[in-house]
């Protein structure tokens, strides 16, 4: 918390509660501003924030105004900080910050620093629930042996983790077994309102992991970065970021009663796709707001990620503080939460049409519209109307390779594969289900659509119905309190009845922890589908040349160790059995093992080699190897590479091992037509340069093949987004933009990353 003494808005202190004049807070009302209450509400957060912290050195009176302005420095591209009130971790991207602020403390020790002034400045949560995988299932005792398993497979991880905990200040540890991060942030660790160090102020946070917009659901302004980013903030420096626009999305209508908050993030995901929202804020209103509930909302907030905006935001109302009070928290928390937030003009009445605030621009949605849909068959993003998901599939087998083509031959379409399982046949076709999972944070903190499905379940069983044996099935729930409605509901012998028992409370399925399938499935399923300093960077070569949407599935470490795989021989090399390999998430902290899992995804589409698969081409020679072999190779000879992509690199959940591994593979820049907004930044972060094509440009436009060597022409004065010169061995030069977007990723670029900087700035303390 900045001295008020040394803040030019000291003058906007005052009590809360003039019986408690030690409880003050930054009265945003007294800068007597017309312009403060036309801003929107997830403006007004930013604005809250850089009043407070404003120190006329990392926060200064000209970010306050630029804010204050939003009306007509949303279009200028302006850059301004943000401190968020906190920060929260999952333990996947979690291990690895802890481990940077270890390895920072023996630098600073190194440097003949103090390693003790290595300390989160802001709060930090972490939460461990992407450990547990679904080893067990179908049993009541599902639940005792995968945790037990989780334990044993992650004793050296957990024990780091506890270690991380009592070493460090300032950060929290939610052990495992709790739930999924984004449902225990909404039930337990979300203020709402902090008070601390004697103020009262918004409750705001950065997380890492994409779905962190979740808690917008609760009007608590958040979103995800990447795990560099992040631990930047852990450090109290506040995150760089320009002014974004703000879709005012209006609701409106009643919903019908078979419409589930599923159907309506669907549709509400698919209209702003096709609007275009990415790096703006979203802000919901209208009167249609007060019919959702906060599960509800948090759903829709949840999908922030697959529409493409930085945050989903629904200010507190009632609703809100109705929600906090049904999930325990103490009643005078509740008080001066509402009056916090009706003092600085922050609570929210949707019926009250006068404080719709300004908005960039204006969209709605009649939710009386809304129909039953689900989406796939690849990406949750691609809505399907469930009247016509029978013939969309049936068009996806024959379609071209891609999100909504297998590119099948018409005469297997109908292709069947016989095989055994527990002494019975069964039979296998394109469209059979072999694993039924209840799970993901989008779906698993939203009561309705929960005992919905407990109530199918009912339906199911008193219809005489069950699931093949083959199938894996899984309820992981997002917190314990589901496993509570459930059972006193009465619909969890029903799930039993069909295999769906309570296996695990984290993140599951949804992140490749399903665990194994039976053998017979595998292989009914390998015959069915056929499964398979900074200066100029001179004459690189192409690691990869790759087309549209690759997400970070492709590109980070990720699931089970691949027993052909390069991380399992470097894991067998040391002694391991094939049985202790465990996940590339249990080993994050692991490099050798990470760089060997980077690209190592049997879905990654390699033009270079016109197939999906973990390979690529090693140009010298004209040998396909594995990408960490031929990337192992370029490095031992000397040779920088880079990557060519498509539009939209790095979409997907944030993962900062999707930036870690490129760069400990020799990748010195990536050549894209476009970026998700947290891997670019993540990129920023480990040094590795984000090009952009111009305007209309492609590799195809432009002739590029992949096979040419690549010369990056960096000059000595770097400016934010310049256009740089990239000559080609075949003797032709293009042009591209450089994409880093601030001073302050300049400043981290020519450090050779946010870490490096940091510690420089660490020592100069």
């Amino acid at each position: 918390m900045p001295q008020t003494m040394s803040n030019p808005y000291a003058h906007l202190v005052e009590p809360l509660d003039p019986q408690k004049p030690e409880k003050k807070f930054y009265n945003l009302c007294k800068l007597g501003d017309p312009r403060y209450g036309r801003l929107p509400f997830s403006i007004r957060v930013l604005l809250e924030a850089a009043v407070r912290n404003c120190d006329e050195f990392l926060v200064k009176k000209e970010d306050v105004e630029s804010i204050l302005n939003w009306k007509v420095t949303q279009q200028q591209s302006v850059e301004v900080p943000f401190r968020p009130a906190r920060v929260i971790l999952q333990d996947f991207t979690g291990v690895p910050a802890v481990v940077d602020f270890a390895a920072m403390r023996d630098a600073v020790k190194k440097l003949g620093g103090d390693p003790g002034k290595i300390n989160p400045v802001c709060p930090a949560d972490l939460v461990i629930d992407h450990s547990i995988q679904v080893d067990f299932n179908r049993k009541a005792e599902s639940l005792q042996k995968n945790e037990e398993l989780e334990f044993e497979r992650n004793k050296e991880r957990f024990e780091f983790l506890k270690w991380g905990s009592k070493a460090f200040r300032n950060m929290r540890i939610i052990p495992p077994g709790s739930g999924i991060v984004h449902q225990v942030n909404l039930e337990y660790l979300a203020r709402v309102v902090f008070e601390q160090d004697g103020f009262y102020y918004p409750d705001s946070l950065v997380g890492t992991d994409s779905h962190t917009t979740m808690i917008d659901g609760l009007g608590v302004l958040g979103w995800g970065v990447g795990g560099i980013e992040a631990e930047a903030v852990m450090l109290g420096q506040p995150i760089s970021m320009v002014l974004p626009e703000v879709i005012g999305y209006r609701l409106l209508g009643t919903i019908d009663p078979l419409v589930t908050s599923t159907d309506i993030v669907l549709t509400i995901t698919k209209h702003l796709r096709q609007i275009g929202v990415v790096g703006k804020f979203v802000e919901f209103f209208g009167p249609g707001v007060p019919r959702l509930s906060i599960a509800d909302r948090a759903t829709i907030a949840n999908m922030c990620p697959e529409y493409g905006a930085t945050a989903a935001f629904f200010p507190v109302d009632h609703i809100s503080i109705k929600y906090l009070e049904q999930t325990g928290r103490d009643k005078d928390k509740l008080s001066y939460i509402t009056r916090y937030l009706k003092a600085v003009g922050m609570f929210r009445d949707f019926s009250n049409s006068s404080q719709d605030p300004d908005f960039t621009q204006v969209v709605e949605l009649d939710l009386s519209t809304v129909v039953p849909c689900c989406s796939g068959p690849k990406r949750p993003q691609d809505k399907v109307v469930v009247s016509e998901m029978k013939k969309d599939f049936e068009s996806c087998l024959g379609a071209k390779q891609g999100f909504k083509g297998f590119q099948i031959a018409p005469e297997h379409h109908a292709a069947k594969v016989n095989f055994k399982y527990d002494g019975q046949e069964f039979v296998l076709s394109h469209g059979s289900v072999v694993i039924a999972a209840i799970t993901s944070c989008t779906n698993t903190s939203n009561p309705s659509v929960m005992l919905g499905a407990g109530l199918l379940a009912k339906k199911a069983i008193d219809a005489g119905l069950s699931v093949k044996p083959y199938v894996k099935t899984s309820l992981s729930p997002g917190s314990g309190v589901v496993t509570y409605y459930l059972k006193e509901s009465g619909v969890m012998p029903f799930l039993s009845q069909l295999g769906f028992e309570v296996v695990g409370y984290g993140c599951m399925t949804c992140i490749g922890n399903s665990g194994p399938i039976p053998e017979p499935v595998v292989q009914a399923i390998t015959k069915t589908v056929g499964l398979q300093t900074p200066k100029s960077i001179t004459d690189a070569y192409v690691l990869l040349n790759l087309g549209d949407s690759v997400t970070t599935d492709h590109i980070s470490p990720a699931g089970n160790i691949a027993r052909n795989s390069p991380a399992a021989r470097y894991l067998s090399g040391r002694g391991l059995a094939s049985r202790e390999f465990n996940s590339y998430g249990s080993r994050r902290g692991n490099d050798a093992v990470m760089a060997r899992g980077t690209f190592a995804n049997i879905r990654l589409f390699n033009k270079f080699l016109n197939k999906q698969a973990p390979q690529t081409l090693h140009l010298p020679s004209g040998e396909t190897l594995d990408v960490f072999d031929a990337a192992e190779r370029y490095q031992q000879a000397g040779l920088p590479l880079i990557i060519l992509a498509g539009k939209e690199y790095g979409s997907g959940s944030s993962r900062d091992w999707a930036a870690k591994g490129p760069f400990l593979l020799g990748i010195r820049a990536v050549l894209a037509e476009s970026y998700e907004r947290i891997h670019r930044s993540n990129l920023v972060g480990m040094g590795v340069i984000p090009l952009e094509y111009l305007p209309e440009d492609t590799a195809e436009s432009l002739g590029l093949t992949g096979q040419e060597r690549y010369t990056i022409i960096i000059p000595d004065e770097l400016t934010p987004r310049m256009i740089v010169d990239i000559k080609l061995d075949t003797g032709k030069t293009i042009k591209a933009r450089m994409r880093f977007d601030t001073d302050v990723e300049l400043a981290y670029f020519h450090n050779g990353g946010i870490l490096n900087y940091m510690i420089r700035k660490m020592l100069e303390k």
